[in-house]
């Protein structure tokens, strides 16, 4: 349920209102609006529905949340998640753009890469050190030197960082040396990790699992956030269909639908959902279109010796290239890069 205090509502009368939801075994999140602060709280509906909270000094309204996902639903906030990462925001009025190899190989490739991204207009670094892969016989990632790249490529560029984690254990590295997490789309429901990384701070880019619903998606989401954090990013990457001519098939009536369901910001990955790089440019233009707030592209300036997914990479003049596109397109839609 969501309670909408008065705005004369004093402290000791909110205090005394979460203390009672506290003993009642309920999880309580506070957002402060321009007007309004309101009180999301989560539990059993049973025990919500039986409690007199509007009794409460200071309770203006109570409306129950009736989608399954609540802290991450538009019920619960009506505005837009704006998410800083060191500066860059995501979710506001300037698409974001990520780029960068799929996976980090060298020092001298990332951080040239990493130049070549910024001087295009990128924002922020996208590098896989570890790499979930079908194949265990597939290059894995280089692990925490890999981090070490992005870390350089990072002081050198100014850019955060994004890569992916695979294990729990390693949580404590990626809070250490990454500006975003990214959970890929094939722990999208490996419920330990997703509470593992809701139980800190640090921005989540989660990604849709191969043949999720959206529901299944935004569930997820919640795990996160019911942990208590609340920067949160939804990635679209492609969901698997009968179609064979390419990787993925690129669901993007999912970005207008996600953007309608969750105040969350909605990202696209073209590379991974295509896996051709002739088709990143055509569906990076749509995915802004549709009203992504951001793109994840894969970059590689020698695409034909990458170690991972060079086939779904683009060389570094084409980003370019791509980037002008892409501020012509967020102008003709009220947006910017």
């Amino acid at each position: 349920m969501i309670i909408v205090l008065k705005p004369e509502a004093t402290e000791p009368q909110i205090d005394h209102l979460l203390d009672r939801l506290r003993e009642l075994g309920l999880k309580s999140h506070m957002t402060q609006g321009e007007e309004r602060t309101i009180i999301g709280v989560i539990g059993d509906d049973r025990i919500l529905q039986n409690q007199p909270i509007t009794a409460f000094p200071g309770v203006e309204s109570v409306t129950p949340i009736l989608a399954p996902w609540k802290l991450v639903s538009r019920e619960f906030k009506k505005d837009n998640t704006v998410i800083d990462v060191n500066g860059v925001k995501v979710g506001g009025q300037k698409v974001v753009i990520m780029a960068g190899p799929c996976a980090v190989e060298k020092l001298e490739l990332t951080v040239g890469i990493a130049h070549e991204v910024k001087a295009a207009g990128g924002s922020i670094l996208r590098g896989g050190a570890y790499k979930p892969r079908t194949s265990p016989y597939s290059f894995q990632g280089v692990g925490r030197e890999g981090l070490d790249y992005l870390i350089e490529a990072k002081k050198q560029t100014g850019m955060p960082v994004v890569s992916e984690i695979l294990d729990t254990r390693d949580i404590e590295l990626f809070l250490q040396k990454a500006d975003i997490i990214q959970i890929g789309a094939r722990n999208m429901q490996n419920f330990e990790l997703l509470k593992e990384v809701g139980a800190y701070d640090k921005p989540v880019l989660l990604k849709r699992g191969l043949s999720a619903t959206i529901k299944e998606f935004l569930l997820s989401a919640e795990y996160i956030m019911s942990r208590g954090n609340r920067n949160v990013m939804l990635c679209e990457r492609g969901i698997r269909t009968f179609e064979t001519q390419y990787r993925n098939t690129l669901d993007l009536a999912a970005v207008p639908t996600l953007k309608e369901l969750s105040h969350l910001p909605v990202i696209v990955d073209p590379s991974h959902a295509t896996g051709k790089w002739n088709l990143v440019a055509p569906m990076s233009k749509a995915a802004i279109a549709a009203g992504a707030d951001g793109l994840l592209i894969e970059v590689h300036s020698n695409p034909e010796c990458a170690l991972c997914d060079g086939e779904e990479s683009i060389k570094p003049s084409k980003f370019k290239e791509l980037m002008q596109d892409l501020k012509k397109i967020a102008a003709a839609v009220g947006r910017e890069i």
